[in-house]
């Protein structure tokens, strides 16, 4: 273990585009896409036949087989067959969680180098059978003769192979993330225009991050798909208010199909290591990675499930001695329109700083015009376990760019929250040089 902390590089991210469930890549499996987006890193950073050492990831909707889908992905690429592989979870947060645990490592020097992966499809998802045929099927193999097979059958109705669809409610609550965030888009008071609103500047700022060229290096093309088929061009505020509500029916509903993230299939990965790891191989450090943190909150009393990104971001600030306006770049998951919107509401509400976040001041308010400055999640599509590395390669590369300082804030089920904040490689340097 190494007797300082050493500085955790961040090289670069890539992802597959991300497309709508049952489109494009309904024959893919998280395997599949996972294996594309670490493929393509390896060939983006020459890292044909290298050993990482380590490759951390995970899927949030998986089929039982998948028990080892980050070793497994590993063994499908060109990466040394000698680089290990970490299956984790942590629902939409997986893997920038998956990041954190990397750069923890790499700090105290246990490891050099690291890939943080996430991949989801819902095109794939598990379809399984009964509880009480599934205990059957579970029984069956147990049994010495035919007799006491059949027996296994005693009392069979057919109703017991009614497939059981994958359930995207909360078990504690059995409301699902749509109908938690309407309760909060109704505390925070958070309108159906201000959603449609924030939902179409994403989009538009998504299409011009891909006319720019910007999004050119980020996107492995994956089974003939270039681009993201979520995003539209030519989406107007008109039309958005057309819309019916998604979630809650009655005239008290806001979210629509636009302004929340649709069920979505894809995979992204993000390459980091020590500054010496990344010197040896020639690939430059495009930023550092330099707090991570992770929060939970009692949603299930009331507290909003998607409100613990705020407990989250307010822990790191603490770390950093640093405040909410000191960033040039926000990076916050757009799950929904409504929960950005109720995040940023809350930050600036001094009850709730005080009550939840053991603060005297609120936190205040962030410049919009540095928030998801090349679209988010609403334009591109949400595959949950992909939606850490794609947020972490982007502000990684808009750092690179741009120099200066970035906040990632991303909200999970289960009321989990993980932040992270990092600091671009020439802001670095000037800092260690003053």
């Amino acid at each position: 273990m190494a007797e300082t902390l050493r500085r955790v590089g961040i090289v670069g991210g890539v992802r597959t585009p991300f497309c709508r469930s049952n489109t494009f890549y309904a024959d893919l499996s998280n395997l599949d896409l996972m294996t594309a987006a670490l493929n393509g890193l390896v060939d983006k950073y020459r890292l044909k036949g290298a050993h990482i050492d380590e490759v951390v990831g995970g899927a949030v909707v998986t089929h039982s087989k998948d028990y080892n889908l980050a070793r497994e992905a590993v063994l499908g690429t060109k990466l040394a067959p000698s680089t290990p592989g970490v299956t984790l979870q942590q629902a939409c947060g997986t893997s920038l969680q998956a990041a954190s645990m990397i750069a923890a490592k790499i700090a105290t020097g246990e490891i050099d180098c690291g890939i943080a992966a996430g991949s989801d499809t819902t095109s794939d998802a598990p379809i399984v059978f009964s509880k009480k045929f599934s205990t059957r099927l579970v029984q069956l193999p147990q049994q010495k003769t035919a007799m006491d097979r059949l027996r296994v059958f005693k009392g069979f109705s057919p109703r017991e192979l009614a497939p059981q669809p994958p359930n995207v409610a909360e078990p504690r609550t059995g409301l699902t993330m749509g109908q938690h965030c309407e309760l909060m888009a109704r505390e925070w008071k958070v309108t159906r225009e201000a959603q449609d609103r924030f939902a179409f500047e994403s989009h538009k700022k998504g299409a011009e991050a891909y006319r720019s060229g910007y999004m050119d290096d980020l996107i492995v093309p994956t089974a003939g798909v270039f681009r993201d088929n979520n995003l539209r061009e030519d989406m107007s505020l008109d039309k958005l208010a057309t819309l019916k509500t998604a979630f809650d029916k009655s005239d008290k509903g806001t979210l629509t199909a636009a302004n929340s993230t649709p069920m979505t299939d894809g995979a992204a990965c993000v390459l980091l290591a020590s500054e010496e790891w990344a010197a040896k191989r020639g690939l430059a450090i495009q930023s550092f990675l330099t707090y991570s943190q992770s929060a939970a909150n009692n949603f299930v009393a009331g507290e909003g499930l998607l409100m613990a990104p705020t407990i989250a971001v307010s822990k790191i600030l603490d770390r950093a001695h640093l405040t909410l306006q000191d960033f040039d770049f926000y990076e916050i998951h757009e799950a929904f329109a409504a929960q950005v919107l109720a995040t940023l509401k809350a930050w600036e509400d001094p009850a709730y700083c005080r009550t939840y976040l053991g603060k005297d001041h609120p936190l205040g308010a962030i410049d919009r015009a540095k928030l998801n400055v090349k679209g988010s999640s609403l334009a591109f599509g949400h595959p949950f376990a992909a939606t850490g590395a794609r947020v972490l390669g982007n502000l990684s590369k808009l750092l690179a760019d741009n120099g200066g300082r970035g906040l990632i804030s991303i909200c999970t089920a289960g009321g989990m929250g993980v932040a992270a904040i990092l600091e671009s490689a020439t802001r670095a340097e000037a800092r260690a040089a003053a």
